[in-house]
């Protein structure tokens, strides 16, 4: 999200965009709410938002909408929101291709052969269950010698080591393991770490110092599957811009992934969050 709202603020400052309020709700559909009414104290033109629950949204939102904001969303739309009239654009990662490429990425690491852990999130969320769809669906229709073992929902993190951990005790042989998102997978790490595994291969999404240092090691990590952060944020910014000057935009606009691995590691953090890898990861690389 600091690289989305550094995109975002970059491309407003270029076009000489006054960004009036900057509010974080930190997953709380309510306190999203009553930043929007405080922002909205501001008559702003322009809104940019991940809204977090579909229907929660849609009212938090309407003040706005009957103002005429131009109001572009990060992945997710507030129900009943109909383009062009309510929302200038959807701006969203290629979800399936971050799914996708975690299989492959897993699946190369593994030989192309072997039993995996799939450790989703068990929320409805689309971003994420997207994501995590898109792996379970490459693999059992790309890989025909890789066999998904073990499967397991999360909403808390912090439960990630003990699923990790009840995975190995029944599949003391599995070769790899999907994680959601990099928070989790550190748990994962923890489980192999405390299991003595050196062997069996990770792949998460999103960029993370503590997976990453793991992966430059030659640990447990195969590679990570980030979005281009920074350019969701520069598109959300242009396409509200270019709807506010009665410009025709797409309605949904798509940022490519990108796999990182130990190989690419400084070149993969800039593309994705255009500021350099922390000074530890690079220096493990080297």
């Amino acid at each position: 999200m600091n690289a989305v709202t550094a995109g975002a603020t970059d491309e407003f400052s270029r076009m000489g965009i006054e960004v009036v309020a900057q509010t974080s709700a930190g997953f709380d559909a309510a306190k999203q709410r009553s930043d929007i009414e405080t922002a909205m104290a501001k008559s702003p033109n322009i809104i940019l938002s991940l809204p977090l629950d579909p229907v929660t949204s849609a009212a938090a939102f309407q003040e706005a909408k009957e103002a005429g904001v131009a109001l572009t969303f990060l992945s997710n739309l507030p129900s009943g929101y109909e383009y062009p009239n309510d929302y200038a654009a959807i701006v969203t990662n290629d979800l399936f291709q971050m799914g996708k490429q975690a299989a492959d990425a897993l699946a190369a690491s593994m030989g192309g052969k072997g039993t995996v852990g799939w450790i989703y999130h068990d929320a409805t969320y689309y971003v994420t269950n997207q994501r995590d769809n898109a792996f379970k669906t490459t693999i059992e229709n790309d890989y025909p010698n890789i066999e998904i073992v073990a499967e397991q929902g999360i909403s808390d993190p912090a439960r990630a080591e003990d699923v990790a951990n009840a995975m190995l005790l029944n599949n003391p042989d599995i070769g790899g393991f999907y994680v959601t998102w990099a928070g989790p997978a550190e748990g994962v790490l923890a489980a192999l770490r405390a299991n003595g595994n050196s062997t069996t291969k990770v792949v998460t999404l999103d960029l993370s110092e503590p997976v990453a240092l793991d992966m430059v090691r030659g640990g447990n990590v195969a590679a990570i599957v980030a979005d281009e952060a920074y350019e969701l944020g520069r598109a959300m910014a242009a396409s509200a811009v270019l709807d506010l000057l009665g410009e025709d935009v797409p309605p949904f606009i798509v940022a490519p992934a990108v796999t990182v691995t130990a190989d690419n590691v400084a070149e993969g953090w800039q593309r994705s969050l255009r500021i350099d890898a922390p000074a530890s990861v690079l220096n493990a690389s080297k």
